[in-house]
């Protein structure tokens, strides 16, 4: 199907985009009323994170299934095909780079793509309630000097 706007109308309504969704502020409600403390794409950390406690080093990306490309979902545009190869290639590329940076840094990272919130919102949210819980206990593990590996 044909793009119905001008190029210059469908630059203008991408710019528009902002950070945060219904979904993410769906997701951040729930996990603040189940009494977690953490902030909202923290810009200087690397790759924005969607939610990040710092103090546990915790972050959580909601992975939209178009724009991370899911493997279930995500699909390619059919017209400008080069510049969309391009792009979503290298938000894939990105990720893994995010990952990585995180992983080697110790951190404890969780990606969900945004249909799992979808098919089930509260087992989701309670997955990452599970996840800041295990950095938690980590985190005291340290303190007593005990060794412990956990990555969500």
């Amino acid at each position: 199907m044909a793009d119905m706007m001008t190029p210059e109308q469908r630059k203008r309504t991408m710019s528009r985009i902002r950070a945060q969704s219904k979904l993410e502020n769906r997701i951040t409600k729930a996990l603040w009323a189940k009494g977690y403390r953490f902030r909202k794409n923290v810009r200087r950390l690397k790759g924005t994170p969607d939610i990040a406690i710092q103090k546990y080093k915790v972050v959580i990306f909601i992975d939209s299934c178009f724009w991370h490309v899911c493997p279930e979902h995500g699909n390619w545009p059919k017209s400008n095909q080069a510049f969309w190869n391009q792009k979503l290639a290298r938000n894939m590329e990105r990720d893994r780079e995010v990952d990585t940076h995180y992983h080697d840094g110790g951190w404890h990272i969780m990606r969900l793509w945004e249909h799992e919130f979808k098919n089930d919102f509260e087992g989701a949210v309670d997955r990452i309630a599970e996840c800041i819980e295990a950095a938690k206990r980590i985190k005291n593990a340290e303190k007593i000097g005990d060794e412990t590996q956990f990555h969500c």
